[in-house]
Formats: structure tokens, sequence, C-alpha cells
């Protein structure tokens, strides 16, 4: 079942005396509890989108719907994880966990209740009182994926969430999203650069055109989870995006 549809999908920016066409005729239904990845080159309109379902972005054409309403504003139905964690410095753990049910006005006894639940689902009991400044990369990026459910969002949006980790640690982080996934059972709306990472997580890759925007391939994966990098199987898919990517490279 569809829970979140583009429908015919334009982005027009202000430049100068012009308009910058970001994304145009971009169309697409993400099933309930599908992982789905963007991947394109840079500048192609992926965070954008991303920024439109958030309600972050306003829409120029078409319409972006959720649960067959259409998004005008940003909403707690929608969570947005960003690479840049954005986390509040002066706030501990769990009080950034509790910062949106707080804007809510949810009572403290059920913000703290809930910010424990995703404490422990991300990993980070033992850790509620540490600030921003006492943690780890990949640690501050568990507190903005908690920070998101917690909310309990239809959907999470995530924008390039481990693009600024090592390697290792982007590893270790895209296993423990695959666990938080399946235990919760969200859609995933997921911008990447890196075509392993999408190979390794996504249920679907959207690949788009350079700007402006639009939908160039669908890939529909098949291999079963957890996924392994080494596999012929995993290689050859992988392979097989990059050379569309530089292909489209090219032309563009």
């Amino acid at each position: 079942m569809s829970i979140l549809s583009f429908k015919n999908v334009g982005k027009v920016f202000p430049k100068d005396k012009e308009e910058l066409v970001a994304i145009q005729n971009f169309t697409l239904d993400v099933e309930e509890g599908e992982f789905v990845c963007l991947l394109g080159p840079s500048g192609c309109g992926k965070t954008t989108l991303l920024r439109m379902v958030a309600g972050l972005e306003s829409i120029s054409k078409g319409a972006i719907e959720l649960n067959g309403k259409g998004i005008t504003e940003p909403g707690s139905d929608r969570g947005m994880v960003f690479q840049d964690f954005g986390l509040f410095p002066w706030r501990n753990v769990k009080r950034n966990i509790e910062f949106g049910l707080e804007v809510r006005g949810i009572p403290p006894e059920k913000r703290a209740e809930t910010a424990q639940k995703y404490v422990e689902l991300v990993g980070l009991k033992g850790f509620e009182q540490s600030h921003p400044n006492e943690l780890s990369g990949g640690m501050k990026q568990r507190v903005g994926i908690a920070r998101a459910l917690a909310n309990d969002p239809a959907v999470l949006l995530m924008d390039e969430p481990f693009g600024a980790l090592d390697a290792q640690t982007r590893n270790q982080m895209q296993f423990e999203l695959l666990r938080i996934w399946k235990e919760t059972r969200k859609t995933v709306l997921f911008v990447t650069h890196s075509v392993d990472e999408a190979v390794f997580l996504a249920d679907r890759i959207v690949v788009m055109t350079g700007r402006p925007g639009s939908i160039k391939d669908l890939w529909e994966l098949e291999l079963p989870r957890p996924r392994n990098r080494a596999s012929s199987e995993f290689i050859a898919l992988r392979k097989d995006i990059l050379d569309e990517l530089e292909v489209q490279k090219t032309v563009v």
C-alpha cells in the first residue's frame, strides 16, 4: 500500500532575473514500510525532494501526498535526520530526544518514558546524561535517529546521515539502521551519494538524472539481508548502477 506519493513534482528556484529548474516531472509511489534510496549526481535535487516532503521547502508544481493528504507544511508525521546531526549542545542525550515531544506539549513523564525507549532502541543506554561534545560521531547520529523516531512519524527522512562519518563507523551505522528499521518498520526515504550504501540498505533505488532532477531508472533489489558486500551479486549490481551513473555524467 502506497503511503507517500510524488505526483509530477517540480521545483523552481529564482535566480537573478531567471529561474533555475531544480526538479521536474518527478513521480513516485513509496510503499508503507519500504526503504527507498535516492541516488544521483550532485545538484540533482535529492535533498530538495526530502525537504519538500518534510514541509521545509515549497512545491512549485504537482503534489506530494502522505496517506492521501497533500503536504504543505512541517508535521510530526515526518521525521528528519540530518547529516550535521543538528543536536542542541546544551541538552543531554535524553533531553535532545525529548525536544520534538516537548514542542508538541507532551507531559514530562510521558516525554521521559518515550525518550528512554528510543535511547535503548538506538543502543545509547548509559549515555542519557551525556552531552553532544562527549559523544562520537556515530553516537551523535544515533541521537538524531532517536529524536526523529520519538515522534512516531509515518515516514523517516534521512539526508546523507552517515556522510560525515569515517568508513568503519559508517558501515557499523548502516547495520544499526537496518536493525532499527526492522524493529520499527518505518517507511524510510534515504538520500545518499554512495552506490555501495544504497545497494546495502535499499529495497528500491531511485536513480535520478542531473539537474533538472527526474527519475532516470528504478532498481528493485531482491538481494536477501543481511547483504554481503563481497558477494558476486552485490558487486555486479553495484557495478551496473555505477556504470549507469557514469554514462549519465558523460551525457550531462
